[in-house]
């Protein structure tokens, strides 16, 4: 049940993103909640930088650094251009973007691309592309069609990002070992055996310690490991390794920043329209992509932090898509590399605790005032050093939790088609095969439905595995209208979709089966029923629909109708309608027994239908009814007692946890105290009588009525007995009464020793209510402290919506 019980809100936290590479692969979904937005704050305020925001940006710049100069080595590039992209991409995509705890800049992602670019083009055109793709984001970010790159298959993407780390680490090892890269992966691979037979010593030792520091530095155990992982791993391996360089005295390429003033700018795009079409398609497919997947991730992260100081808005995907096309705009106009979202660095901007946007413009910042005064520093790096952190990035953007989860999907053959055509063919070339592969798949998937049956004992069974659609229906029509006629027949459909033919060749046969004495039974893969939809003859018959002005198939609305038939009636619509959906239940109590967690003491009335205005179902609640929703105090003269057995059995055999009564409006109970009291000694005469009912009570009624006088009495003693509904007092008289008589009947309850007793212990609650029939409104008492009683009304948005079972 739910109405009658405090709210509980069940909240299980979302698992925080897998990520290993720079590109996140995974979709998540969104925070549940709509908080406000952290922009910076309007002019004429005085502007404020939370102390989180500015440790998490230096974390972020840390692991920024030495991963822009990489990529940019990786791709060709000048170096300054990965400290341009990393600046640009932190300032202008966290002022203006839609993930507040977003980091962007140069990507491993875009490495194979953009090299490809600068092969071909050059690198002043290569710029020039970059600021056409920003242009083009920007046009379909005001388009709103963000969402739309979310309906890429993630096998597809996940096999993207593995081919481009394929590519990103065969490329890297030669340089790795001392020699040049070539430019493709065949190339790469061909050459591969006369490189190991050339090692550089120097260049290995260097890269080696690179990659020990970079594998081993979060693994440190200890205290003090703890304090030192709190240095990035990235930042930790090149320094060690460019100390352990310069102490050795090797000779190893080492960065080389040139002077500013001759930073290579765009120029005008030259080569063929077509050519540098599919760059600008490039940059923008994989940027945008690779960005708006990872904005998604960072708020599953963000949305799994414990007890967060500041609730972080989710991702505007749109908003972030514009910031995006602004960023590659600037980066590609100030000479830099195409700018994404980076999941590493944003899986650290949030798991540094950051709160705002300021953090990851900050770390922009941070990069801007490195390359303009560490250029000294920067130029001690060593190449391989460098080039050894980027490949184990790329080895990483193979993920192996990724080929678990295309694997378990059954999209493994997509994975490995977007892989193989990415690292030989292209990236747009890959990804166009993949979509193919995918496409074709699912029209397989959707197309192959196999259908057998079998027979075991006296009963047929039919299974059906896969998707039910119109191109199965004569191959199911068939192993169908082969089932004798009389025959018990279970159908077992193990698939997620039913097309309409499928389902009017279903239901048609079913019908049929059924008619002529037959029995059907549909259930899913676990064997648990499904109930059939509705039709539209009795589709208005819910378990609550009463008998009085019913008029449809089942119910027609006839004077002559006795209540005998419509008891019958009722009984055979629950055969059909509700028992299938029940039985199950209904078996496991009657196997398990009841254990329900309240007692629920109501009216006889019979408008008050309590499973329907408490939402609860089979073994839910032990109910007891009477005129009045009466307790009589125990061990009284004269007393009754089967109230009394109820209260303890539910009490001391059940176990409830909680004690409800339940009071209504134009109770006529109420209203024949107040009309006509019972005598306070035996009353032998005729009673009051009630507006619905006979206009003189029975003598067995005015006996019974008389444990309702302490609630009369409490009406009429003032202040300190006196209740009322939230929001305003008692309609009337008579309401004013049903009030007071919940109360006084919790009172009354307090009197029984077992229940006193609980409640003193802590195990048990009591709980007053009252139902507004006119209104169908349910309040809930609240007890105050200056000795008055207020009924709270209940507002659907204060309780968790109960699950519906299937119809």
């Amino acid at each position: 049940m739910t109405s009658c019980m405090p709210p509980h809100a069940n909240a299980a936290d979302p698992p925080a993103p897998s990520s290993s590479s720079e590109a996140a692969g995974s979709r998540a979904p969104d925070a549940s909640h709509r908080p406000r937005e952290h922009s910076p704050p309007p002019s004429g305020r005085r502007f404020r930088i939370a102390g989180a925001d500015v440790s998490a940006s230096i974390a972020v710049f840390l692991i920024a650094l030495p991963l822009s100069l990489g990529i940019a080595l990786a791709t060709g590039a000048p170096l300054q251009a990965g400290l341009v992209a990393a600046a640009v991409g932190g300032i202008v995509v966290g002022r203006l973007g839609g993930a507040p705890l977003q980091v962007s800049g140069p990507a491993a992602g875009l490495t194979v691309v953009t090299a490809e670019l600068i092969q071909r083009y050059g690198w002043r055109t290569t710029c020039a592309i970059t600021v056409l793709a920003g242009l083009a984001q920007l046009g379909l970010a005001s388009l709103r069609v963000a969402r739309s790159a979310l309906a890429v298959s993630p096998a597809i993407v996940h096999g993207m990002l593995a081919g481009i780390g394929v590519t990103i680490a065969l490329a890297q090892l030669h340089i790795v070992l001392g020699g040049t890269p070539q430019s493709s992966v065949v190339d790469n691979l061909i050459e591969l055996p006369q490189q190991l037979a050339a090692v550089h010593p120097a260049a290995l030792s260097v890269s080696a310690l690179t990659i020990i520091v970079l594998l081993l530095w979060p693994r440190l155990p200890g205290r003090g490991g703890r304090m030192a992982r709190k240095v990035p791993a990235a930042l930790t391996a090149v320094a060690v390794a460019s100390v352990f360089a310069l102490a050795a005295g090797l000779d190893v390429p080492r960065v080389d920043l040139p002077s500013w003033s001759s930073h290579a700018l765009p120029g005008l795009p030259e080569g063929p329209v077509l050519g540098l079409a599919a760059g600008v398609l490039t940059i923008m497919l994989v940027t945008s992509v690779q960005s708006l997947l990872s904005a998604l991730a960072i708020d599953k992260l963000i949305a799994a932090r414990k007890d967060p100081t500041t609730r972080v808005p989710r991702a505007n995907l749109d908003r972030e898509l514009a910031g995006l096309g602004a960023a590659n705009i600037a980066s590609g106009a100030l000479g830099g590399l195409p700018v994404a979202g980076v999941a590493v660095r944003s899986v650290a901007n949030v798991t540094a605790g950051a709160v705002s946007r300021n953090s990851t413009i900050l770390h922009g910042v941070w990069v801007v005032l490195a390359a303009l005064v560490l250029v000294p520093v920067i130029d001690l790096i060593p190449l391989p050093a460098l080039a050894a952190l980027v490949m184990v990035i790329g080895v990483q953007m193979v993920s192996i939790t990724h080929i678990r989860s295309v694997t378990r999907h059954r999209e493994a053959l997509v994975y490995a088609t977007t892989v193989l055509g990415v690292v030989l063919i292209g990236i747009l070339q890959g990804v166009a095969l993949g979509i193919v592969v995918a496409t074709a798949v699912s029209l397989h998937r959707l197309a192959r439905t196999r259908i057998t049956r079998e027979r075991h004992g006296d009963t047929e069974h039919v299974r059906v595995r896969g998707q039910l659609t119109f191109l199965a229906v004569p191959r199911l029509s068939r192993a169908l209208h082969q089932i004798p006629g009389d025959a018990d027949v279970v159908i077992e459909l193990d698939g997620s979709f039913m097309d309409h033919a499928a389902y009017d060749t279903l239901q048609d046969w079913q019908m049929s089966h059924v008619a002529h004495g037959g029995r059907v039974r549909l259930t899913g893969r676990s064997g648990s029923r499904i109930a059939e939809p509705s039709t539209g003859r009795n589709s208005c018959c819910r378990p609550w629909t009463a008998w009085r002005n019913h008029h449809c198939g089942d119910h027609p609305a006839e004077p002559s109708r006795t209540t005998g038939h419509q008891l019958a009636s009722g009984l055979s619509s629950f055969q059909r309608n509700t028992a299938p959906l029940v039985r199950d239940e209904l078996a496991r109590l009657a196997r398990d027994g009841q254990r329900p967690s309240q007692l629920f003491l109501t009216c006889a009335d019979s408008r008050l239908v309590t499973s329907m205005i408490t939402s609860s179902g089979p073994g839910d609640l032990f109910t007891v009814r009477n005129v009045g929703n009466l307790v009589p105090p125990p061990d009284e003269e004269g007393g009754d007692d089967s109230v009394a057995a109820a209260i303890e059995y539910a009490v001391e055999v059940l176990g409830v946890r909680s004690i409800t009564v339940c009071g209504h409006s134009g109770c006529g109970a109420m209203q024949a105290l107040l009309k006509n009291p019972p005598p306070t000694g035996p009353a032998t005469g005729p009673g009051p009588g009630t507006p619905a009912g006979p206009p003189r009570a029975s003598t067995s009624l005015v006996r019974w009525l008389k444990y309702g006088l302490p609630s009369l009495e409490r009406m009429d003693s003032g202040t300190p007995g006196r209740v009322r509904l939230s929001g305003r007092g008692p309609a009337d008289a008579v309401e004013q009464l049903c009030l007071n008589n919940v109360v006084q009947q919790l009172d009354h309850l307090m009197a029984h020793e077992c229940v006193a007793r609980r409640v003193a212990a802590g195990s048990l609650e009591l709980q007053g209510m009252y139902f507004h029939v006119g209104e169908a409104q349910a309040y809930l008492l609240t007890r105050t402290g200056d000795g008055h009683d207020v009924f709270e009304h209940v507002p659907a948005a204060d309780l968790p919506r109960r699950e519906e079972a299937p119809a």
